[in-house]
């Protein structure tokens, strides 16, 4: 009788411990479950990889870690110069970025238009093939190709070099200008800073100039009439 009496009177107790230990393994076996599975960690971590691997097959086909691209923001001295807002350079100022001294970037105008060439010293910098566009406005040089004799903005005259078509020879000249504004202005590495002023004290050179030889033997030649 005792033991029966102890066996009822343990029952009920025994019940929700039962429930309890069911309860915690549920949420034992829940927790395993979401163990398992990806968590945001291991997402990172694939990610990260990814971005590691990309960036060294990137520079060992490219030479650089974006595949090619180098966006503006990526290049520290024309962020700097965004920040800082456009300069405004006299043709004399504008001569102290030539590159000779290392202090300064160097400068290439070209149709009253400045940009930053410093990413290419070996071109414009001193010794440079091209050190002699440093420094100055030279669009004259740009249009007629003569290096020695018009490193001028001086335009007076170029439009001759297609005399024989001169109601459109004005255009053509504007169009190799804008060629060449062009050319540094969407150049990977170059990029505008800022713009030339005349301040007056300039000596320009008065009157028409001359074509040199180089830019006289671009002209078109007249073609000779041929009677029937």
């Amino acid at each position: 009788m005792m033991s029966e009496l102890r066996q009822r009177a343990g029952g009920p107790k025994d019940a929700p411990r039962s429930s309890t230990t069911t309860a915690k393994d549920r949420g034992n076996d829940a927790q395993s479950r979401t163990r398992s599975g990806i968590s945001i960690l291991d997402i990172f971590r694939v990610i990260l990889t990814l971005a590691v691997v990309s960036c060294g097959l990137s520079y060992y086909l490219t030479e650089t870690v974006t595949w090619g691209y180098n966006p503006w923001f990526t290049n520290w001295s024309q962020l700097v110069r965004y920040v800082k807002g456009p300069i405004a350079l006299t043709p004399s100022e504008l001569s102290l970025y030539d590159g000779t001294n290392p202090d300064r970037p160097i400068y290439v105008a070209v149709n009253g238009t400045i940009f930053d060439v410093s990413a290419n010293p070996r071109m414009y910098g001193p010794g440079g093939g091209y050190h002699f566009f440093a420094g100055r406005d030279a669009t004259r040089a740009f249009v007629t190709g003569c290096f020695a004799e018009d490193l001028t903005d001086d335009l007076t005259g170029v439009e001759e070099m297609f005399i024989q078509d001169m109601r459109n020879a004005k255009k053509r000249v504007e169009k190799q200008i804008a060629h060449w504004v062009g050319f540094f202005g969407k150049h990977q590495k170059y990029f505008e800073v800022g713009r030339v002023v005349k301040d007056g004290t300039e000596d320009e050179m008065k009157g028409k100039r001359d074509l040199c030889e180089a830019a006289r033997k671009q002209r078109p030649k007249r073609e000779k009439s041929t009677s029937a």
